[in-house]
């Protein structure tokens, strides 16, 4: 009797490891699921040009992006200066005066000193490409010291190809400083209708968001407003994160890459700070112009650039990222490796750019809606 109630015993348990493994591979085949039907929609907008259609759509409406992307910025300042019995147009003036303010007091700052590093950069081309050949044939001087390999043929092909870029550099060059031109003065003048419809965004940001609840039915309104300020609120850290995180990168990047020795170091540090939006990948991206200069003006320089590299990658993994950004998106590495892949392949550098805001975004909808009806419970029950 014993032994027959042990091995009831024993069933019951295996049964019961059973019953949770299977629970676990039904919640990973329903994550896979989900994974393979957005990976399929994507699939099917891409085929039929839906991506290029909504591009040159969001390129003539540009400016009411840049302004909406402006009044959901300052909205909770302006918020707080009207609990400080601000009126909320002297609000919506006080932060504009005050964001045009710094935002020209940088480019008074910042902007000749660029206009003259890429001016100094221009005229330096010659040298570096000269300075590169050197360097490939030191290179492969001490690679067929000792060996049966012919390098010559490796040396004109690539000085070749050096040639080849320094009069596509210099023929291009003036064609490029005024697309360049052409392109900033556009820019700009979207910046400006975008600051414009931004102003009247803010001022009216709160019955915008009325006007949106509106096409809600009104059982639905508490939900909605709980979902959209967790959403609001995981993304204003992120941005604001981000953007300090970026500052603080140029800064260094610049100090460090100025003491390395290198030509135009605002320019390469304003490079990898701007490149830093992009999660794991970015600073590789880069670090990569920066290194290939400094190797063509002296092998030193080029491992001072590296090392400058690395000492502002260890300042932001171990003090920026965790200090400012902490954990904001809540998202495991591996889930934005695939994210960036993902988004990189269906709309290029655009998509490592909002894959980690937009796939933090489907999280928290995700997360609220099983909050809402309790589908992985559901999923798990079965």
């Amino acid at each position: 009797m014993l032994k027959k109630k042990k091995t009831s015993e024993l069933d019951i348990e295996s049964l019961n490891e059973v019953i949770i493994l299977g629970k676990k591979i039904l919640g990973v085949g329903f994550t896979v699921i989900i994974i393979s039907l957005i990976l399929l929609v994507l699939y099917l907008l891409k085929m039929l040009n839906i991506f290029g259609i909504l591009k040159d759509i969001l390129v003539i409406i540009s400016p009411v992006f840049i302004g909406l992307l402006i009044a959901w910025l300052f909205d909770p300042v302006v918020d707080f200066l009207e609990t400080k019995k601000f009126p909320r147009i002297v609000g919506c003036i006080v932060v504009y005066l005050v964001f045009i303010g710094i935002l020209s007091f940088l480019l008074f700052l910042m902007l000749p000193s660029f206009i003259d590093q890429i001016k100094e950069f221009i005229t330096t081309i010659p040298s570096l490409l000269s300075e590169a050949k050197q360097f490939v044939s030191r290179t492969l001087s001490s690679i067929s010291v000792g060996t049966d390999i012919d390098v010559s043929s490796i040396k004109q092909q690539i000085f070749a190809s050096l040639e080849t870029l320094g009069t596509n550099l210099t023929t291009s060059l003036p064609n490029t400083l005024l697309s360049l031109g052409k392109s900033i003065i556009s820019g700009g003048v979207f910046v400006i209708l975008g600051l414009m419809i931004g102003f009247y965004m803010l001022y009216d940001f709160d019955r915008i968001n009325t006007s949106i609840l509106e096409f809600i039915p009104k059982k639905f309104h508490e939900d909605a407003k709980d979902l959209k300020n967790r959403i609001n609120h995981s993304l204003r850290e992120y941005v604001m994160g981000l953007l300090t995180v970026m500052t603080l990168v140029f800064i260094s990047q610049g100090i460090c890459l100025t003491l390395a020795g290198l030509e135009a170091p605002l320019i390469f540090a304003l490079f990898c700070a701007v490149t830093d939006i992009i999660p794991y990948f970015g600073p590789y991206i880069g670090a990569i112009p920066a290194v290939f200069v400094g190797f063509t003006i002296s092998p030193f320089t080029g491992i001072c650039c590296i090392i400058s590299i690395v000492i502002v990658q260890l300042l932001e993994n171990n003090f920026y990222q965790p200090l400012i950004m902490g954990h904001a998106m809540k998202l495991h590495p591996v889930t934005i490796m695939l994210g960036l892949l993902i988004f990189q392949h269906f709309f290029g550098i655009i998509g490592m750019i909002i894959a980690t805001p937009v796939i933090a975004t489907l999280k928290i909808i995700f997360k609220f809606i099983d909050e809402k009806i309790k589908v992985m419970e559901k999923i798990k029950e079965n």
